[in-house]
Formats: structure tokens, sequence, C-alpha cells
């Protein structure tokens, strides 16, 4: 059975940094893409950044986010990491951590985390 489990969300002031993890069970993250999604109050879930393949191709929703957050990958743990620098208040939602084909619609995705708060304060 899959299970996806995101961990490391948090408050933080603007300009601060934070790590989420995510940790996948049940299949391999370099089989499998990992993608991080987000929704804000009010707002409809947005990808933000992808990695997969066995090349680990990165995909990311925005210029922004691209210039201020790194994924990477662990294989040893099958955990895929979302460091996320300079952050803004704007960044402020649930993160969430998928499994699945790639890419940035949230329909190729077909296992779950629960999601993990991150608050920027201004």
């Amino acid at each position: 059975q899959v299970q996806v489990e995101e961990s490391g969300g948090g408050l933080v002031q603007t300009g601060g940094s934070l790590r989420l993890s995510c940790a996948v069970s049940g299949r391999t993250i370099s089989e499998y893409a990992v993608g991080w999604f987000r929704q804000a109050p009010g707002k409809e879930r947005e990808f933000v950044v992808s990695t997969g393949g066995r090349g680990g191709y990165t995909l990311y929703g925005s210029q922004s986010v691209q210039d201020r957050f790194t994924i990477s990958r662990d294989h040893a743990k099958n955990t895929v990491y979302l460091q996320m620098n300079s952050l803004k208040p704007e960044d402020t939602a649930v993160y969430y951590c998928a499994s699945g084909l790639g890419g940035a619609s949230i329909g190729r995705y077909d296992h779950w985390g629960q999601g993990t708060q991150v608050t920027v304060s201004s």
C-alpha cells in the first residue's frame, strides 16, 4: 500500500526558510514522480514543483518558486525535500505532497499526503 506523508511545516517570518519533507512508502521515488502542491484559504490547489524519473527532472510551477525553492531527493530514505527560502506571506498555504506520474496536473498523482501548514508572517 502506498503512503505519502509530509512534515516540516510551521510558522516563519517573511524572509525566513523552511524545509518540507515528503516520505513515500510502497513505491520508490525513482520510479514515480513526487509533486508539491499548495492550497491557500479560498483558493484552488496549485502546482508548486515536481521531480521524478531516473534522471531526476524538475518542473517548477512559477518563476517565483524556481527562484526561491529547491526540490531534492534522498533515494536511500525514499524521501523528497522542498527547501523554501526567502518566504513571503503569499506562500502561506497548506502544502501537499503527492506521488504519481508527474507533471503539473493534479490528476496525474494518485496518492496524496494529508498536508502540512506553512504560515509566513509579515
